[in-house]
């Protein structure tokens, strides 16, 4: 199990973002709409482990083994799912910075969710503060236990797509899914 580190907000991340993006993107603009960054380090200024996460967001199901191949053309490693039904996890190749690459079909719930919460927290300061005390405060305290830092911050990201109008069958599937994020595959 990965050491769970959280640092200050880096302002190069979405310049990094930018540069993976473009490295991605000529492999699988014939099939996506756009890559997005999402998770922490694509809201400014919150804390976060200092990971890119990028999702392809893919036209149709029809396109999906086709950038899964155009990735794999490229270098990356195709995960499966990882448990988290309609989003495919990457491995990428050892020479790029330290990211996080998935593809979901547009319009797919693990899109929607990680969107609602990127553009909660980039839209309200002091939430994205509070969430970033609370990474902090979660990975002091469990600084070997990716399960209970995952799990501790559950609660935080279901108010927040609460809010955002999903549904209790979709809060319980999206605990759930945290609840077995930070098990080794």
């Amino acid at each position: 199990m990965s050491k769970v580190v959280v640092v200050e907000y880096d302002p190069g991340w979405p310049e990094t973002f930018a540069r993976l993006r473009d490295a991605v993107w000529p492999a699988v603009a014939e099939h996506a709409h756009s890559i997005e960054h999402v998770g922490s380090t694509s809201v400014p200024g919150l804390a976060a482990k200092p990971v890119i996460d990028m999702t392809i967001v893919v036209r149709d199901d029809a396109g999906l083994p086709r950038v899964i191949a155009s990735l794999a053309d490229i270098g990356y490693t195709h995960r499966g799912d990882l448990g988290v039904a309609g989003r495919e996890a990457f491995r990428a190749p050892a020479a790029l910075p330290r990211h996080h690459l998935y593809a979901c079909v547009a319009g797919d719930k693990s899109l929607m969710n990680h969107l609602a919460v990127r553009d909660t927290l980039r839209g309200d300061s002091e939430r994205a503060q509070a969430y970033g005390d609370l990474k902090q405060q979660l990975a002091t305290r469990f600084p070997d236990d990716m399960e209970s830092y995952l799990e501790g911050k559950t609660d935080f990201i279901l108010g927040i797509l609460d809010e955002a109008g999903f549904d209790s069958g979709e809060l319980d599937a999206i605990r759930e899914i945290n609840r077995d994020a930070g098990r080794e595959p």
